[in-house]
């Protein structure tokens, strides 16, 4: 058990440092202000076996990495290991937050999502920044 535990958080750390994500809530929010990009929150947990699904099909989809670099800073909270601020829910995980420069929930959701669902998710979270600004 206790190895089945060391391999799963090895390879969470693994998977986030080969996608270049942050860890740092705080220090992504400071760079969406910097960039006036939108901050995708992935808050998982390092024993989730949904969340492992997410990261291995949806994540590697060459598209979405391309669209969530492209149009937003990316921070991987793990609910064991990383600060996570109160406003976010810890369970259950897989959840997906879309946070404005100054921290403001745009659009949340949870659990494991398709490229063609997750990708409607990032269509919301701009939707409603946009609202938002215009008015």
């Amino acid at each position: 058990m206790k190895y089945i535990f060391i391999v799963l958080f090895l390879g969470v750390s693994i998977y986030a440092q080969d996608l270049g994500w942050s860890h740092d809530y705080k220090e992504t929010l400071q760079k969406a202000k910097k960039s006036g990009k939108l901050v995708y929150v992935l808050l998982t947990s390092d024993s989730c076996r949904w969340c492992r699904k997410f990261e291995s099909t949806t994540l590697q989809d060459k598209d979405i990495q391309k669209r969530l670099y492209k149009e937003f800073e990316v921070v991987h909270l793990s609910r064991d290991s990383d600060f996570i601020p109160e406003k976010f829910e810890l369970r259950p995980v897989p959840r997906h937050y879309f946070v404005d420069e100054n921290g403001n929930i745009l659009y949340s959701t949870l659990g494991y999502r398709k490229v063609e669902c997750f990708n409607s998710f990032m269509d919301n979270a701009e939707e409603k920044s946009k609202k938002i600004n215009k008015g």
